[in-house]
């Protein structure tokens, strides 16, 4: 087990974390990013399995989160405005009219202080942040960290804490690409995905929620089973319309297995699981991905990396009977979310 700290760009840091398996992960203090997790495959061919930027300065921008820790909100919020208690708050609109992602000041711009720690069979980084009252428009104090540990199992441990000193707002995630094919090698066509759920939440033309949430049976959004996305991602559905012909959708998680997300990719061998204690997870197929971006795997393009962001729903914010993310003063926000690697013989 080791850490290993680089600078970058005369500005920032780099932790990479090792284990005795020789798997690592690369995290930025910038964004908590995660620039790099390099797995095997069933030749032992140890590659990259997240999309990352050729030029480290590009995460400064950083248009499709990549790797990144976002937050205060992991989504969308309509008109920039919702309501707590009564009072209607403005946040800053970075999306047209409308508010994602924690706006243009979130968690994935900010420069987190950070704690590097070794056990026997651990490694990792603790990662601290305080966002000020009326920040972005978000009411509230709010101390948060976010760790990452590394174990000799092959699980990378994403820890979220925060609190905060009045009732606001707030649902954290990961933005990081999956591709297990290894360097981008191709694109997530092949990738064969279960999804513990059997309800997602129904979008309108601009992404938003409307309210509704359908049932998956019988629809390109049943991954109960397991199916693999070429099979779905070009379907002419209504759904996967709005979302140009793939997946931008909340999932509600049932809990009913002990994983809850199921990733294969049947060429390299390789396999990812997802255990989480969050209400539901967000898969984007990188539909619309930036073709101008220049990745350290090559150029982007559409289908080249799925995220899986587990969170609560920001919806909530405006229907009833959705994954609240709503955090009351003296409350902890208490999330976990953990990657498995393995290997399919």
């Amino acid at each position: 087990m080791k850490i290993e700290v680089q600078n970058i760009a005369d500005k920032w840091q780099l932790y990479t974390l090792t284990n005795n398996n020789d798997m690592s992960v690369s995290i930025l203090d910038f964004g908590g990013i995660i620039t790099e997790i390099n797995v095997p495959d069933r030749k032992n061919n140890i590659e990259n399995i997240v999309l990352s930027y050729k030029d480290y300065t590009d995460y400064e921008k950083n248009p499709e989160f990549l790797g990144a820790i976002i937050g205060r909100i992991a989504g969308r919020i309509k008109d920039a405005t919702f309501v707590l208690e009564g009072k209607k708050h403005f946040l800053e609109a970075n999306e047209g009219t409308h508010h994602i992602h924690g706006g243009l000041k979130g968690f994935h711009q900010v420069i987190w202080k950070v704690t590097p720690f070794q056990t026997d069979d651990t490694v990792g980084v603790k990662m601290t942040h305080t966002t000020p009252d009326g920040e972005g428009g978000y009411p509230g104090n709010v101390k948060v960290s976010v760790t990452y540990t590394l174990n000799n199992k092959n699980e990378l441990i994403l820890d979220y804490l925060a609190v905060t000193d009045k009732i606001t707002v707030l649902t954290m995630t990961n933005h990081s690409y999956f591709n297990l094919s290894g360097n981008a090698a191709e694109t997530i066509h092949s990738h064969h995905v279960t999804i513990d759920s059997n309800e997602f939440i129904e979008l309108d033309r601009e992404l938003f929620p409307t309210g509704k949430k359908i049932n998956v049976v019988n629809t390109p959004f049943d991954f109960q089973n397991g199916r693999k996305l070429a099979d779905v991602i070009s379907s002419t559905s209504a759904q996967n319309l709005v979302a140009d012909y793939g997946y931008d959708h909340y999932f509600i998680l049932n809990h009913k297995k002990q994983e809850s997300i199921i990733v294969k990719d049947e060429k390299s061998g390789r396999r990812m699981t997802i255990k989480t204690n969050q209400p539901g997870v967000v898969m984007y197929t990188s539909n619309t991905l930036d073709e101008d971006l220049d990745l350290a795997e090559g150029t982007a393009r559409p289908y080249l990396g799925v995220c899986f962001e587990t969170q609560a729903s920001p919806a909530s914010l405006h229907y009833e009977d959705f994954p609240t993310v709503i955090l009351k003063a003296n409350e902890t926000y208490n999330k976990q979310t953990v990657f498995s690697f393995g290997i399919e013989k």
